[in-house]
């Protein structure tokens, strides 16, 4: 199984000028999501930047594999909602990296559902260790519910 995705930026201006750091991502699905780069790095803070692409890859793993873990238990979802946030630090070699990502989802199982804090925890972990996105990430991933 493999995946891709498109990535195309124009010169727009003068070559002696800054450059723009827009450009347009194109995902296999056909989908299309106009970028930059983030504020602090020049970018156009209306668009969506490499930092928040990648934590919302994280999230949005981390969801599927927790909702196909609870359809396997046979726990209803009735909804999932995750507010996932990323620190930039250094890594060994002194470079910039997204250093941690926080995940704080908040599952609400369809009523009559009742999962103890202990069960909940531990889909969270396995979702986590199932996640292809965690596994391939070399920072901390912290999962708080």
């Amino acid at each position: 199984m493999s995946f891709s995705v498109q990535i195309d930026w124009q010169q727009s201006g003068q070559a002696e000028q800054d450059f723009s750091r827009d450009h347009t991502i194109r995902f296999g699905s056909g989908q299309q999501v106009e970028g930059s780069s983030a504020p602090e790095y020049k970018g156009n803070a209306s668009l969506v930047n490499p930092e928040e692409s990648l934590i919302s890859a994280l999230s949005s793993c981390h969801m599927l594999t927790f909702l196909a873990i609870a359809h396997l238990k046979r726990l209803p979802v009735a909804s999932y909602h995750d507010t996932a946030t990323a620190e930039l630090g250094k890594n060994a070699d002194n470079r910039t990296q997204v250093s941690r990502i926080e995940l704080n989802p908040k599952v609400v199982f369809v009523e009559g559902v009742n999962v103890s804090d202990e069960v909940l925890d531990k889909m969270h972990q396995k979702a986590h260790a199932n996640c292809f996105i965690a596994n391939t990430l070399a920072c901390d991933v912290v999962v708080n519910k």
